[in-house]
């Protein structure tokens, strides 16, 4: 309620320009520098990809399947990655929240693994893994869910194409692996075969004279010893 009292008045007009001159000194640039209390340096921060290249990278949104409740629980949206590494060649897959980074998959993309789109949703799909984001080795049902049909055909796509790159790998080295052990088992036959050659006895000429003498003198002793026939 407005009052006439003029000094309440007066009050209210030295508490108004009083605002008014704060406000303005907030304003003014004084053109001072004030340096910081504590200076941060910048830290580097390992994600372990860095010696993994991504053949993969999508927005998207994991499930997986919980045995006892029956149902298909959320495990997290934000990007999905197919990681190859540059010296085994092996590829995993890797999925982290958005904002937290936290793991919501990593597993690696094995042979014997196959996606296939799910029921009703051409947007979906699932896949079998043993996935070791909670670090340990569990047996997972997922299912991933993309913006668009394309996103979720491209990742069906690589996902297959990584799989049978994986097989095809080891059969060559299942084929490397067995060249190799019959490469060594010849060498160690040769090796055994210059082993007996270089043991056994060295036979010259005159032992083969002295061998051939001592078999007449057997012959003899064994003609000498026979009894006469009878007339």
């Amino acid at each position: 309620m407005a009052t006439n009292d003029p000094e309440h008045r007066e009050d209210e007009e030295t508490t108004a320009a009083a605002a008014a001159a704060a406000a303005a000194a907030e304003d003014e640039d004084t053109g001072a520098q004030v340096a910081p209390i504590v200076k941060l340096e910048e830290v580097a921060v390992t994600t372990g990809e860095e010696n993994e290249d991504a053949i993969l990278d999508l927005k998207s949104k994991l499930y997986r399947f919980d045995k006892d409740g029956n149902q298909w629980k959320e495990r997290g949206a934000g990007t999905v990655k197919l990681l190859k590494h540059k010296e085994s060649g092996k590829v995993r897959l890797v999925m982290r929240q958005s904002k937290t980074l936290k793991i919501c998959a990593n597993h690696l993309v094995l042979p014997t693994m196959s996606v296939q789109e799910h029921a009703g949703n051409d947007k979906s799909c699932v896949w079998h893994a043993a996935d070791f984001a909670d670090g340990e080795l569990k047996d997972e049902l997922f299912c991933i869910r993309f913006a668009s049909v394309e996103n979720c055909k491209h990742f069906m796509e690589t996902f297959q194409e990584v799989a049978e790159s994986q097989l095809k790998k080891e059969e060559n080295k299942d084929a490397s692996d067995a060249a190799g052990l019959l490469e060594k088992l010849s060498v160690e036959e040769k090796k055994t075969e210059e082993k007996a050659e270089e043991e056994a006895p060295v036979v010259t000429k005159d032992d083969k004279d002295s061998k051939s003498d001592t078999v007449k003198e057997e012959d003899a002793e064994k003609k000498t010893e026979e009894p006469a026939s009878s007339t």
